[in-house]
């Protein structure tokens, strides 16, 4: 645009000197010792304009061949770019198909070229993992954070993924640790670390990350409440296995209202302290649950706990019973605890009728035992029977005794 520019311009001024000379061309004498110069002011003045010329255009071509090297740098290096470029989009496309060798080849080929190793590197590193080559993924990895030395916590999320999606547990675990310690905030460690938590089955620490979960919305709210309830579950479950009931009461007390109120996990805590032998302190809350709802398993547990007062449960049932005296879990409830309050009449009743609604195996073997207790040999026989046809699934008819 500029010789151009230039060109024109010195185009209009000859032709205004031309103009202005073509009647008058004027006169110059140039003396220098016994040398002199004898011409016309136009001609003249056009020598020095082609001089002109001619001297720009030699610094410009001078100019130009000093700039040259620095251009052909520059347009090698947007070859080696451009080829590093169509690399990377090539090597991510094998990558996805599950072409992994050519994927990591490609990948790694014009790397130190690409405008953004640390993505070739962290490719690569995935290329090699599925082909099982765990050096040559840590190695990639080593070189992606060399390219980009803050990068830090992108490297390692990729280093953790790859090793947990590897059986590499507990170094996994040493690359979250120390992700959380640089990026104690970063939602995504945090999701991580839940996540590999819950593999390892460290529900300590998990209910210890719990809190900051749900304060940088590592998870979506009804995925944290589902977390939660896993985490206090296995926790309850573990503290029978421990055989550990003081253990058991105090985790249940710092337990979220909201789960402490949760049928799943009263049964849970139910069934924990009437195996740790401790019925009296599962009766009352059995009690406030199914007060909430009428869930039929904590109705089923309820008839078998031995709370401090037999007498005041057995009541309770009855008061429910008013409200459904059809429901066969309450009658085989009421039938168990009359038993254990040694009303044989009661118990009696409850069970011919709760076995009449839904027939069990269960049902059948306490009537059975009752009757045998009530010294009417010949129908605990016939309860005992029909328990075991119910359990094998026969239809027909057993042989009698004898």
């Amino acid at each position: 645009m500029k010789p151009l520019f230039l060109a024109l311009l010195t185009l209009a001024l000859g032709v205004v000197l031309g103009l202005v000379f073509l009647n008058e061309p004027g006169y110059v004498l140039i003396g220098y010792g016994q040398w002199s110069v004898e011409t016309s002011l136009s001609l003249l003045l056009f020598g020095l304009l082609l001089g002109f010329i001619v001297l720009y255009a030699l610094l410009r071509l001078l100019a130009g061949a000093r700039r040259t090297p620095r251009r052909l740098r520059a347009w090698r290096g947007r070859r080696r770019a451009l080829r590093a470029r169509h690399s990377l989009n090539q090597g991510l496309l094998a990558l996805s198909e599950g072409d992994w060798p050519r994927a990591e080849r490609l990948l790694t080929q014009h790397a130190d070229d690409s405008e953004s190793p640390l993505l070739n590197y962290i490719a690569a590193a995935r290329a090699a993992q599925y082909q099982g080559a765990d050096a040559r993924r840590d190695q990639y990895l080593r070189l992606a954070h060399q390219a980009m030395p803050d990068s830090d916590v992108a490297v390692g999320l990729t280093q953790a993924d790859l090793q947990f999606s590897h059986q590499q547990m507990e170094q996994a675990l040493a690359t979250l640790t120390h992700l959380r310690s640089i990026a104690p905030r970063h939602a995504y460690v945090l999701k991580m670390l839940a996540r590999l938590y819950q593999r390892l089955g460290d529900w300590e620490r998990l209910r210890e990350l719990l809190p900051e979960l749900r304060k940088r919305h590592a998870l979506p709210e009804p995925a944290l409440d589902e977390l939660e309830e896993t985490v206090y579950r296995a926790l309850l479950e573990g503290s029978v296995r421990q055989h550990d009931a003081e253990a058991l009461q105090q985790l249940w007390g710092q337990l979220p209202r909201r789960l402490r109120q949760d049928n799943d996990l009263v049964l849970v805590y139910g069934r924990a302290l009437h195996h740790l032998e401790r019925d009296p302190a599962a009766e009352p809350v059995l009690r406030e649950a199914i007060r909430r709802q009428r869930d039929e398993r904590l109705l089923d547990l309820y008839g078998r706990v031995r709370g401090e007062n037999l007498g005041m449960q057995l009541s309770q049932l009855e008061e429910w019973l008013k409200e459904q005296p059809r429901n066969p879990v309450l009658l085989q409830a009421a039938g168990r605890l009359a038993i254990l309050n040694r009303l044989w009449g009661k118990a009696r009743n409850y069970l011919e009728a709760a076995l009449e609604i839904q027939p069990t195996v269960e049902g059948y073997q306490l009537l059975g035992s009752l009757l045998e207790q009530l010294e009417e040999p010949d129908r605990a026989a016939v309860c005992f029977r029909k328990g075991m046809q119910l359990a094998t699934g026969e239809t027909g008819r057993l042989p009698a005794p004898g």
